[in-house]
């Protein structure tokens, strides 16, 4: 009977205590309400109705938070004293005894003071929010730039919302402390506190880093005057969309870091956090630096001053190669670096990528040969990008060459890709000059000796029009008596690469020049006989 009798005082121990509360939240509340009426009824204070209603209703607010978090707290705390079955009505006998005589003076205190600052909070945020649409505007003016005005409303709008929920939040918090009853829920109130703020303050990060972003390329086109820093620009805006993506991710993962350690139970999580921050670092960085580095050796390398066409063509052929080898060194070591952030021991892995190396190399002696082959291709200039050369039954132009490819463009268009290993004989049509051979065929009939002056002629004024022909046209001579032609063999020297090109305008030039001249350039016929038979009809 004695549990049943001390369950029985619990509860209405419990009841009175809510009714309690109830009525001291209720009486507070009245007390407020019939203070802001009788300051409404006074003349002077006739324009300020509406703010003193709006005190009115934020007081209230704040009284139904502290009250249901008040509640909860005494519904928690009797019922874990029931749980361990400790007798209320002593215990609170045991706690009214120890409340000191002038507790209730500084409650009131106490609660004069928690007036007093939902009072200042009210006028502070009035004051913030009139003031923030004017701080908005000059923004947007400053440097009449209009490409960011969508993020520099967002911005202002999250702002807003946030300091009032702040104030309120800090309000709040500081009423607890000074409220005797309350001490208990102050400190959770205060990391819930710190909690909103860290995670207000990235959300404002993030709309900030998107201003910044929107104002970066009108700002630049503003001022920016040389071209050169233009064109390094234009190649470094591309990785803008990457920054701001890894930006945004390390605000969020920062910021959930920061809230996880205000906690005590999940504090220790937060060490992944600052893993997570960290390769995401790495992988932005080796990035730009790739980028920074192409940037560097086309501006420092690729530049056409005082350079022969053979030093422009060995650029060109080794600038994709130093930057391939760039390219790979620093991917290398940043998965180096995201191996040593996950706190892997990267020394035997090293070790281990040279012993497998050593077998890859004894196994795979093609890919080996091609390498070599590679090295003595670049090493010896035996080719370079832009030379027309002959690999095989593979022609053309060569677009790149690779450590273990060579990649050739033929005249028809496809690409042909050649394994260096499997090079063999090299015909260059690049080196030093080469000879556009055109073969010419006459009638029977021609004056040879006004067919050579023609040609001749033709090759002298080709040679004082076109700036790839080195020399005037040379007649070699007959080269062939065809079925209805005499073939007459003509070389013209011309640069590396334009025998094609010459060809064809040569061709050009001689058939106006043979048809001015009256010279025949004959073509097949095929002459059919009808033979009579003499045979009557019948």
């Amino acid at each position: 009977m004695s549990n049943i009798d001390s369950l029985y005082r619990a509860i209405i121990i419990i009841i009175g205590e809510l009714i309690m509360i109830t009525g001291l939240f209720t009486s507070i509340y009245l007390l407020i309400k019939v203070s802001v009426k009788q300051l409404k009824a006074l003349s002077f204070l006739h324009s300020y109705r509406t703010q003193l209603e709006s005190i009115q209703h934020n007081i209230k607010g704040v009284l139904l938070l502290l009250f249901s978090g008040l509640v909860l707290s005494i519904l928690t705390f009797n019922g874990y004293l029931v749980y361990n079955q400790i007798d209320l009505w002593y215990y609170m006998t045991e706690q009214l005894a120890t409340i000191p005589p002038n507790y209730w003076f500084w409650l009131g205190i106490g609660v004069s003071q928690a007036f007093v600052l939902v009072v200042i909070a009210h006028i502070s945020t009035r004051r913030l929010t009139a003031t923030l649409p004017n701080i908005q505007a000059k923004t947007k003016s400053i440097e009449q730039i209009k490409a960011n005005d969508e993020s520099v409303d967002k911005f202002f709008g999250i702002l807003n919302s946030i300091q009032i929920t702040a104030i309120w939040l800090i309000v709040i918090t500081i009423s607890t402390r000074l409220l005797p009853f309350l001490n208990m829920i102050s400190d959770g109130l205060y990391t819930l506190l710190k909690v909103y703020l860290i995670i207000s303050a990235g959300r404002l990060a993030i709309i900030l880093v998107r201003v910044i972003v929107d104002s970066l390329e009108d700002l630049v086109k503003k001022y920016t005057l040389s071209s050169t820093v233009q064109d390094s620009y234009q190649r470094l805006y591309g990785l803008l969309p990457l920054l701001n993506r890894a930006v945004e991710y390390v605000i969020y993962i920062g910021t959930a870091t920061l809230s996880i350690q205000q906690v005590d139970f999940t504090a220790e999580f937060a060490l992944y956090g600052n893993i997570i921050i960290r390769i995401i670092g790495i992988i932005f960085f080796s990035r730009l630096i790739v980028e920074l580095f192409n940037l560097l050796i086309d501006k420092f390398l690729l530049v056409r001053d005082n350079l022969t066409d053979i030093q422009w063509q060995q650029r060109l052929t080794m600038v994709p190669l130093v930057k391939s080898t760039i390219k790979y060194v620093i991917y290398f070591s940043a998965i180096l670096l995201l191996l040593s952030a996950l706190h892997f021991n990267v020394a035997p892995i090293l070790a281990a990528i040279g012993g497998v190396g050593l077998v890859v190399g004894i196994g795979a002696q093609p890919v080996v040969n091609d390498l070599v082959s590679g090295l003595f291709v670049l090493f010896e200039n035996l080719y370079l990008v832009g030379d027309y050369i002959e690999l095989g039954e593979a022609k053309g132009v060569v677009e790149g060459i690779d450590i273990r490819t060579t990649r050739l463009r033929d005249p028809d268009g496809q690409l042909h890709i050649v394994r260096n290993g499997q090079i063999g004989n090299i015909v260059s049509y690049s080196k030093g000059y080469t000879l556009t051979i055109v073969r010419v065929g006459v009638a029977y009939d021609s004056d040879l000796e006004r067919v050579y002056e023609v040609i001749t002629e033709v090759g002298k004024q080709f040679n004082q029009m076109s700036e790839q022909v080195l020399a005037p046209t040379e007649v070699e001579g007959i080269e062939d008596f065809g079925g209805s032609e005499i073939v007459i063999r003509t070389a013209t020297k011309v640069k590396p690469g334009f025998h094609r090109e010459v060809g064809y305008e040569f061709r050009k030039q001689l058939k106006q020049a043979f048809d001015e001249a009256g010279i025949e350039i004959p073509f097949s016929q095929h002459v059919i006989h009808f033979k009579d038979k003499g045979m009557s009809p019948k």
